[in-house]
């Protein structure tokens, strides 16, 4: 009979001990870090590769991929896919994948049992006392800590992917500007150089005595201001230029990439978007981020609620060895009394937690709104200011020029006029680069805030991850 119970005894042990072990080992990596969803938002947002250089291999494949766009060149998609590939920021916003991953894996498993061996000498013998703890009130409560670590896991990746898309955008910008500065040093060296044939000129003429000394003056001044202002757009482009640069991630012999020209022409006809608002509500990550930050927190409040009485809770077992040789077996519980803390405090701050969560999910929505109206508005507006400088400002400026120029050769005007001239219809084309500028960096703009931005996701930390410390440790 006692061999019998020993040996159920000693059954139900292990079936114990393979149970915990099993559900130990249920949290594992995914094959991709949680990278798949990033690359498949790139791809279906951008049309564009991204990678994640975790290899030497990797960062080869890149690095060869980045020497072949380089070799042309730059366009505005090709600046984006460089970026993507390149950006060392990015990479290492990729690697909080594997972080959050790595903590998500771990608060799905159970910390490691106890074992605790004794040995007690007294006058009628010696008595030796083994026994292995486990936390069970983690036990309990990890499949609600699963359940909030996989959201909180989903919610990196939302903000990971964001964060490839802000860069998307941001590159296309920074390229913009820069091949709209190039553009603009061009013709301020010809406005400089028409100055300063004008200001010569003038010089000649009042030393023979055919020029006062005040239009002389004038030219002079006209002179000196187009140098400045050549100076000035020379500065602004290697601006441009260097943060193009930094956001491709090159240096070095890298950081010599040709830029076309010209800025592409501006579209024949403007985006019509009459449900602007609902296509951002519907796909802007940040907005979903956010909804999913408060139904996170709202699973958070729940699982505080489940462990709010179960502080210390530990089951054992025990198997003792007694001096002549007797053994005693069974398992005890160890549980904290809530005689001074009844866990109210815990719950009145998830509580205030889930209705900040709540409050901030709808201000993203309203920000959002308001966001998206304001981008599609200077959209529009930049599209027809574009257009206005391009049909009407720059061809009235080149009739003018041409009709001074009939003048200047039927002996009408003086060359001065004819300079005068030059530099105003100039200044009409540069006026017309400003403008095909303002309208791309509002296409950009458009495009990110039917995207969302960044800055607006709500933290997945702080709310996540006291609900998940909580139901660890106890």
């Amino acid at each position: 009979m006692m061999a019998s119970e020993r040996a159920l005894s000693r059954g139900r042990t292990a079936a114990v001990l393979a149970a915990v072990a099993l559900l130990g080992g249920c949290a594992s990596f995914s094959p991709d870090g949680g990278f798949s969803s990033v690359e498949a938002t790139a791809k279906e947002r951008l049309g564009k590769e991204v990678r994640w250089a975790r290899t030497t291999a990797d960062a080869d494949s890149s690095d060869k991929r980045v020497a072949e766009l380089l070799a042309k060149p730059l366009t505005a998609d090709d600046a984006v896919q460089i970026a993507l590939l390149n950006n060392r920021g990015l990479q290492a916003r990729f690697a909080d994948l594997g972080i959050t991953e790595a903590e998500v894996v771990q608060a799905g498993r159970l910390s490691n049992p106890g074992f605790t061996f004794g040995r007690l000498k007294s006058i009628d013998g010696v008595e030796i006392e083994r026994s292995v703890h486990l936390n069970l009130a983690r036990l309990v409560a990890m499949p609600l800590v699963n359940r909030v670590e996989a959201r909180r896991f989903e919610q990196v990746r939302r903000e990971v992917a964001m964060d490839v898309l802000a860069l998307a955008a941001d590159s296309r910008k920074a390229w913009v500007q820069a091949v709209a500065a190039a553009e603009t040093v061009r013709y301020m060296r010809q406005v400089k150089e028409a100055a300063e044939a004008s200001a010569e000129l003038a010089r000649r003429m009042e030393e023979v005595g055919n020029f006062n000394k005040l239009a002389r003056a004038r030219e002079q001044s006209f002179y000196a201001d187009a140098a400045l202002g050549l100076v000035r757009s020379e500065q602004a482009e290697r601006s441009a230029r260097e943060r193009l640069t930094r956001l491709l991630g090159l240096w070095g012999p890298q950081a010599r990439f040709d830029l076309p020209e010209r800025l592409p022409d501006l579209p024949s006809e403007p985006k019509d978007q009459p449900d602007i608002e609902r296509q951002a509500m519907s796909q802007r990550l940040d907005v979903q981020a956010a909804k999913l930050g408060a139904e996170q927190t709202a699973r958070n409040l729940g699982l505080t609620r489940t462990v709010r009485f179960v502080n210390v809770l530990e089951l054992g077992l025990v198997r003792n060895k007694l001096e002549d040789g007797a053994r005693q077996t069974g398992y005890e519980i160890g549980l904290e009394l809530p005689l001074f803390d009844w866990g109210g405090a815990r719950i009145a701050r998830a509580e205030a937690v889930y209705m900040q969560s709540v409050q901030r999910a709808a201000q993203i929505a309203v920000d959002a709104r308001s966001e998206v109206r304001e981008a599609y508005g200077n959209y529009r507006t930049a599209w027809d200011v574009a257009r206005h400088q391009r049909d009407e400002i720059v061809p009235l400026r080149k009739r003018i020029s041409e009709e001074q120029q009939l003048r200047y050769n039927g002996m009408i005007i003086g060359v001065f006029e004819l300079l005068a001239d030059a530099r105003a219809q100039i200044a009409g084309v540069n006026g017309y680069i400003d403008s095909l500028r303002d309208f791309w960096l509002a296409q950009a703009d458009l495009d990110m805030a039917l995207i969302g931005k960044a800055s607006l996701a709500m933290p997945a930390g702080p709310a996540a991850a006291s609900a998940a410390e909580g139901g660890a440790a106890h």
